[in-house]
């Protein structure tokens, strides 16, 4: 039988305390600038949309501990994303996880592309996306 995929696990640190990540992580203006336009709301099982290349992408909030945690179920394939953050005394560890993948030759409708691709270019994209929010918060 084939395995799924495994999660895509990301961290770095931030040089920057907990709360003001966790502003940049937890609001929908804050999340489009670093990652995705969105109508997201702070609240469990809230509804929202990230704007996908592939189009709008339905999410809903499943997971939220100020400031050390949101989740949220994300588009349609089974995903889910958690972002958590850990205080380091003045800097802050955020560490993503992008799980929920399938099989690996199993087709990603929306992108028509396989699972395995689409989570190969996942990675990828999460590096810059992470890259780009220390920046954000660290200037």
């Amino acid at each position: 039988m084939e395995t799924t995929l495994p999660d895509i696990k990301q961290s770095i640190v931030i040089e920057a305390p907990i709360q003001k990540v966790w502003e940049r992580v937890s609001t929908s203006e804050g999340i489009a600038s670093w990652f995705m336009p969105n109508d997201f709301q702070p609240e469990v099982g809230y509804e929202f949309h990230l704007q996908s290349p592939f189009g709008p992408s339905p999410c809903k909030v499943t997971e939220l501990d100020p400031p050390n945690k949101l989740s949220f179920i994300w588009d349609t394939e089974g995903w889910f994303a958690s972002f958590i953050l850990k205080d380091l005394g003045g800097k802050t560890e955020f560490t993503l996880i992008h799980g929920g993948w399938k099989q690996p030759d199993e087709m990603i409708e929306k992108a028509h592309r396989k699972s395995s691709e689409i989570r190969d270019m996942m990675s990828q994209g999460w590096t810059g996306i992470l890259q780009k929010l220390k920046k954000l918060v660290e200037g």
